[in-house]
């Protein structure tokens, strides 16, 4: 008997159903190398329990994008004001397949590590996300595409898996179901993407910060008009009903704890940095190859293969940048921006790293400034009948800090001399240059 759902286990949703058709994508070349993709980069040096991949979290993204479409798509659940956005009956089937296949194609595009150095990494004007839509309308993709029951487009599968920011830039315009269904994926509070990173980068790190009842966090998701009023916008967003509001608010601060205490540890962004510089030195012309067959034939395996063979060969040219990744000779924290030295000076840790480079030399020397993005904390509530915003029931969500860091490390073998060296000379650096006498 040929079997239609197919059944994998999953640590954070117990199980994990595709369809025939969808084993396709996941049986995959694209699909497949997301196995060899580390979710969290080289965080598994810090926390050596996080050697999960963007095979299994791409899985469990599709899980909770189908779990949402269910909530929010259910005759009882559909405010009157969104009504209207609703595709008819007979197109919901198509419309969740189209949701299910981009949450599994989502990542496809991701750099070898994942988001570290990827900037500095691929040519001007090219993205994980720019990448992740080449494949998915590559010929072996849209050969699936066109043989699954019904056939699906993949201009579609790509704005979804996008959403409406990254799919301007590929001249691409979204309607308004489309943006639910992105919103459902990417959103920038209750995208499932993150839901699944936060629950399962947890886990795997060993830590408790990411966890918050996602269960009930779905089942009160709606589709709602951003605002009421004769006014306000009707735009239609993901919002909740008032039961709600307090898992939102858990999902938010588990976010500012997770980038807090794991995502911004000081050890695994210094190993981002010296990633960075191992592959710029190994690459040609210091970047990856976008042509198709380059790029999905380069994982984490093949970096992973030549930074052991550069550790080793001292004529390596990037010998001495995967030694410290090898050997664990990362450089040390030197400085942090405190809220004191901020006050004084809103660049005080730029003056540090400038003071240090021109003291001990650039090669020596790195400054890592980083910004937690995204998380809104203002989204639409239905409590009673009415639309209130979520900051009017809720005084916990604008209490929620925003994470930043600004380090500068230095070579280990300089810190001893540098620390005081800093203490001495520190008072006269973060002066405003204005101020130095």
């Amino acid at each position: 008997m040929i079997k239609h759902i197919h059944e994998i286990r999953d640590p954070i949703h117990v199980f994990i159903r595709l369809t025939t058709d969808e084993r396709k994508v996941l049986d995959s070349r694209p699909f497949q190398r997301l196995r060899q993709i580390h979710q969290l980069a080289m965080t598994y040096l810090v926390y050596p329990g996080a050697t999960h991949r963007r095979f299994e979290h791409s899985l469990g993204v599709m899980e909770l994008a189908s779990r949402v479409f269910d909530v929010i798509t259910a005759d009882a659940n559909i405010h009157e004001k969104a009504r209207y956005i609703l595709p008819p009956d007979q197109k919901k089937d198509y419309w969740k397949s189209i949701l299910r296949m981009a949450a599994l194609c989502h990542d496809l595009g991701h750099l070898p590590f994942s988001h570290a150095a990827e900037e500095e990494l691929l040519p001007d004007g090219w993205s994980h996300e720019r990448m992740t839509a080449e494949i998915i309308r590559s010929n072996e993709m849209e050969k699936i595409w066109r043989e699954v029951t019904p056939p699906l487009r993949s201009e579609e599968i790509i704005k979804v898996a996008l959403g409406a920011k990254e799919a301007k830039k590929l001249k691409l315009e979204l309607k308004d179901w489309e943006a639910i269904l992105s919103e459902i994926i990417v959103g920038d509070t209750f995208g499932v993407d993150r839901m699944d990173y936060l629950l399962r980068d947890s886990l795997h790190a060993g830590v408790i910060y990411g966890k918050f009842d996602h269960y009930r966090l779905i089942d009160t998701l709606r589709i709602l008009p951003k605002s009421s009023g004769a006014e306000d916008s009707t735009e239609p967003t993901l919002g909740l009903t008032a039961g709600g509001v307090q898992s939102a608010e858990a999902l938010l601060w588990a976010r500012y704890f997770m980038y807090s205490q794991v995502y911004f540890h000081p050890v695994r962004r210094i190993y981002d940095i010296h990633l960075q510089d191992f592959l710029q030195k190994w690459l040609k012309d210091g970047r990856f190859s976008t042509k198709m067959e380059d790029y999905l034939e380069m994982t984490d395996s093949e970096v992973i293969v030549e930074m052991r063979k550069a550790a080793l060969e001292s004529t390596h040219a990037a010998h001495i940048y995967a030694k410290r990744i090898i050997d664990r000779e990362h450089f040390k924290v030197l400085y942090e921006l405190t809220p004191d030295d901020r006050n004084i000076n809103p660049n005080a840790a730029k003056a540090v790293y400038d003071a240090a480079c021109e003291k001990y030399g650039k090669d020596s020397v790195r400054r890592d400034k980083y910004t937690q993005k995204g998380g809104r904390q203002t989204f639409p509530v239905l409590h009673r009948g009415k639309i209130l915003q979520s900051t009017e029931l809720s005084g916990t969500l604008s209490k929620i800090p925003v994470v930043a860091t600004d380090f500068v490390f230095i070579d280990r073998e300089q810190l001893d001399a540098a620390e005081k060296w800093l203490k001495k000379e520190f008072d006269d650096i973060i002066k405003p240059k204005g101020e130095i006498d």
